[in-house]
């Protein structure tokens, strides 16, 4: 089997980040660390650039993901989904890491604009429907993932049905008193996970507590910390009246926020939001996300489009799964 950028990674001792900066010619990388991770390139055989039968067909034989933080449970998982399916059409993948903010935009852009791929696959890349409608102008292959818009293929998860079902059965369990532990607001997934969570309230007619909304102090990764949610569980369970059981919007979050009741030594139940890899060996009761999968397809419609540009666009929205373990017992 061809070795992937994940296999050059571990060899050199360095992220798939900077294999990526590596390759892309990022000025970011000491000399060392471009001369290790090249050296290892070069032992096994991997060649950034293309394959052959890519450069008689004046493709790059190359996708690039473009992902505003990588080393996070999440995007490996979309991650590892997308490099499956591009080994098996023997096609490159390259990664380009944006920085959320005010300059995404421009970032994205200016990415597209120097072609350095034959098709580009944003991964939780949110944008504004006027931006979106910007870049489709560009006329390069895209295919959303985490995310939605009507002019281009995408793979996403309702997020909003995921909430409300995490906080639908911690009201089937009995209780009243149901926190929402997030993160930053500005997060388009975080909006959507929000307004589940408020839509199962509303349907057993219990009333909307704004104090039960409840973040970390720490922004970095919007929040989506594991210290995010250890300061977060803190805050809950110092109120005069704590909340009696919490939908955590991620499983990384579920994992401070544990850490959190421990060292308090203040229990209650939590339902985290992902299902990663951890949650099943440490009992947490989850939403269940087809992280693997949506990379895996999301790539599949990418590779249709370079064949097929005047196609129909594909937009698959995957329904999440309850997955109930002790966390929640």
């Amino acid at each position: 089997m061809a070795s992937t950028i994940y296999d050059i990674a571990k060899k050199a001792g360095v992220s798939i980040a900077t294999v990526s900066r590596v390759f892309n010619e990022s000025n970011n990388v000491s000399e060392a660390t471009r001369k290790r991770v090249l050296e290892v390139a070069e032992a096994v055989g991997y060649h950034p650039q293309a394959f052959a039968q890519g450069l008689a067909s004046k493709r790059n034989n190359t996708v690039m993901a473009v992902v505003p933080i990588i080393s996070n449970y999440f995007f490996m998982e979309v991650l590892g989904g997308i490099q499956d399916k591009l080994t098996e059409m023997k096609y490159e993948l390259t990664i380009f890491n944006v920085t959320s903010g005010e300059h995404l935009f421009e970032e994205v852009e200016r990415v597209l604009k120097r072609r350095w791929a034959d098709g580009y696959l944003f991964i939780s890349v949110h944008l504004s429907e006027e931006q979106w409608k910007r870049l489709q102008r560009l006329n390069v292959p895209i295919t959303l993932v985490d995310e939605h818009f009507e002019g281009f293929d995408s793979v996403s998860v309702d997020n909003i049905q995921g909430a409300y079902r995490a906080t639908k059965c911690l009201i089937s369990q009995g209780y009243k008193k149901i926190a929402m532990l997030s993160a930053l607001e500005t997060s388009k997934p975080i909006r959507d996970r929000l307004t589940g969570y408020k839509k199962a309230l509303k349907e057993y007619m219990i009333p909307f507590c704004n104090e039960y909304i409840v973040s970390g102090d720490s922004v970095y990764r919007d929040g989506f910390t594991e210290r995010g949610g250890y300061e977060a569980m803190i805050k809950m369970l110092s109120m005069e009246e704590p909340p009696e059981a919490c939908f955590c919007a991620s499983d990384i979050q579920a994992l401070g926020a544990l850490k959190a009741m421990e060292d308090v030594a203040k229990y209650i139940p939590i339902i985290g939001y992902d299902d990663i890899e951890l949650a099943e060996y440490i009992g947490l009761s989850t939403i269940r996300q087809p992280m693997k999968d949506m990379g895996y397809f999301a790539t599949q419609n990418l590779l249709e489009r370079l064949k097929n540009n005047s196609k129909a666009i594909s937009q698959t929205i995957y329904s999440p799964e309850l997955i109930l373990r002790s966390s929640t017992k």
